[in-house]
């Protein structure tokens, strides 16, 4: 993606170039942002847009809101990259369901979760429906979501409690929690059909980018060293063989299944480029339960090298959608 990434500042810069020759004089220099980006996008999603944890950098807003939005996050760096192209409206949040971007108010957060971690400025007040930044001006949309309403986060934690229960043998989170995910997935999947169709409504003429989840479990799960927080703790190889073939791996076909009905939306993969950077590889671009520094929490999210990929492709399906090749 080097060759991709150079294309990207080489245009950005162009187009910056371009818009400031074109635009009156009395304007540049007083609304050089106005000037230069022609296409309004969005972007919503939950953690894995937001970045939330250290590894994805330094949270930006002021006062914080809880959502945790980090400087390394994908959305972030395409800005840094194509600001001058696209106008950024970034309301995505840590912990965000589907129904949280489409009609229901959220309440962030932050990184208070007791008690491996308190937040000082918790609790914090509701964020509105992300879908309410979405308008009939929005050109672009990105959305990443799914995994909050699938109940990721709570099958990790059974799955640890499970597996640090078990000695490390066997597949007790698999048989604990199997017969569950069918319908957890059918949820998905109706949440997510409504999401793009609310989207569609809101901004009829915008191009809808479903930002699917990386690979977080190898296919080799050998890899993965059990009891280690760096990687998935006390879940046993059994259990990730399952969460990746029965859980992971269909909660982004569900996705990609959904977009494949609404005209105007594209699915980003983000899994086949990622495959050799999960949880249990050297040049992990997810991390474990913890990051090397023991007391952060990361608990499976990307870090800043995740969301760089994310950012190559995500731009790359943005500059599509506008004509630019």
């Amino acid at each position: 993606m080097a060759h991709f990434r150079t294309r990207l500042t080489l245009l950005g810069s162009a187009a910056a170039l371009t818009a400031g020759a074109l635009a009156p004089a009395q304007f540049v220099g007083a609304h050089p942002a106005v000037a230069a980006a022609a296409h309004q996008w969005v972007a919503l999603g939950d953690s894995y847009t937001a970045g939330v944890i250290p590894a994805a950098g330094d949270t930006f807003e002021v006062p914080r809101d809880g959502c945790e939005r980090t400087d390394q996050s994908y959305p972030q760096v395409i800005d840094r990259d194509l600001g001058s192209l696209f106008d950024l409206t970034n309301v995505s949040c840590g912990a965000a369901t589907i129904e949280n971007i489409t009609f229901r108010a959220q309440e962030p957060i932050g990184r208070h979760l007791p008690p491996i971690s308190e937040d000082p400025d918790y609790p914090f007040p509701p964020v509105p429906p992300q879908s309410a930044a979405v308008g009939p001006g929005t050109d672009v949309i990105s959305v990443g979501a799914g995994g909050n309403t699938l109940g990721f986060a709570d099958i990790l934690f059974q799955c640890l409690q499970l597996g640090g229960g078990s000695g490390g043998v066997g597949t007790p989170c698999r048989d604990d929690l199997a017969d569950d995910i069918p319908s957890r997935l059918n949820k998905v999947s109706r949440d997510y059909d409504e999401m793009l169709t609310v989207l569609h409504e809101r901004a009829p003429h915008a191009k809808i980018l479903a930002v699917g989840y990386p690979t977080v479990i190898p296919e080799d799960t050998s890899k993965c060293r059990y009891n280690d927080l760096e990687q998935f703790g006390s879940i046993t190889q059994g259990d990730l063989d399952w969460l990746r073939t029965d859980v992971l791996e269909p909660l982004n076909k569900v996705i990609e299944k959904s977009v494949g009905t609404h005209d105007a939306a594209t699915f980003v993969d983000l899994y086949d480029s990622s495959r050799n950077h999960s949880v249990c590889d050297a040049g992990k671009w997810v991390e474990g339960i913890f990051t090397r520094v023991p007391d952060q929490p990361a608990f499976v999210h990307a870090n800043a090298r995740g969301h760089r990929n994310a950012a190559d492709h995500v731009a790359a399906a943005m500059l599509e959608a506008i004509g630019v090749s």
